[in-house]
């Protein structure tokens, strides 16, 4: 079967309808049902809760409160690297920016200015820099972490479709990433701006920043941008490491750099696992 054949489902469910309902699902206190259905997650995915900073899963009130745990302190150390992991999960792609195109999967790629929800000056400022696509599995932990220090400067929602994420819908569905609601985060760092996307996806309830809570809900059909100054009353500073967002059900996080001497970990290939606080890449 291809993959084009085998994502055909997708483009007939009614995703939007499912990914609402899974949200409400998740959102719910409901005692000693919310305990087995995580019970039962926790077994088939064999999630690792000896890292969880609470280990205990009848004392989470809602699936989205398991599903967004928080971990041990220590378990993640941070690399002494430029630029670290922001997540656990595993390397869809990752690279050079060709010009402004995005390599997806074989066959397939798409431009920053899609990704960035069609602001073409921002887009600009990667144009043959670098960019990183990691996907965080059901298993994983669905915190996202800064790769380095940043202040940002700005937010934006681009609302659009609720496909899957997995690693055959990437390889199935052109322009996945550029098509998919999202939250685009534009700091500026010592090295100069970056880019960090969090991609939504079927079933995922919402996704939230740690400076403004919840993003989505509501979905609209419009474009939301919010500006951040760099005075002190508004300003948003993150350090390498700390936790800037969150998933309500797994999905995807995309990064870009901008044209320079950036080398990625020479680990790192496409569908390896990766964790939190790893060494992702360098500046020479």
């Amino acid at each position: 079967m291809t993959d084009r054949f085998a994502v055909l489902p997708q483009y007939l469910i009614p995703k939007q309808a499912l990914t609402v309902f899974a949200g409400y699902v998740a959102g719910r206190e409901r005692g000693w049902v919310t305990t087995e259905i995580i019970r039962r997650f926790v077994a088939k995915y064999q999630v690792n809760m000896d890292e969880a900073a609470n280990s205990d899963i009848a004392s989470y009130l809602t699936f989205n409160e398991f599903f967004t745990r928080a971990l041990k302190p220590g378990v993640r150390p941070l690399a002494d690297a430029d630029l670290i992991s922001p997540v656990d999960g595993a390397i869809s792609q990752f690279g050079r920016i060709e010009h402004d195109q995005i390599f997806q999967a074989k066959g397939h790629s798409y431009s920053t200015t899609a990704l960035v929800g069609g602001d073409a000056a921002l887009a600009a400022q990667f144009q043959n820099g670098s960019f990183a696509t990691l996907y965080l599995s059901p298993k994983d932990y669905h915190r996202i972490h800064m790769p380095c220090d940043g202040r940002l400067a700005r937010m934006v929602y681009v609302p659009g479709e609720l496909f899957s994420v997995n690693p055959v819908t990437a390889r199935g569905v052109p322009g996945l990433f550029a098509r998919n609601e999202r939250v685009v985060c534009v700091f500026e760092s010592p090295r100069g701006p970056f880019v960090l996307i969090l991609v939504g996806a079927t079933i995922v309830g919402s996704m939230a920043t740690v400076w403004h809570g919840v993003v989505n809900p509501p979905r609209g059909k419009q474009v939301r941008v919010w500006d951040y100054g760099p005075n002190a009353e508004s300003a948003v500073v993150l350090r390498r490491g700390e936790e800037m967002g969150r998933f309500l059900l797994g999905s995807t996080v995309v990064m870009l750099f901008p044209a320079g001497p950036l080398q990625f970990n020479p680990d790192w290939a496409p569908g390896r696992a990766i964790r939190l606080g790893e060494a992702m890449a360098s500046y020479g």
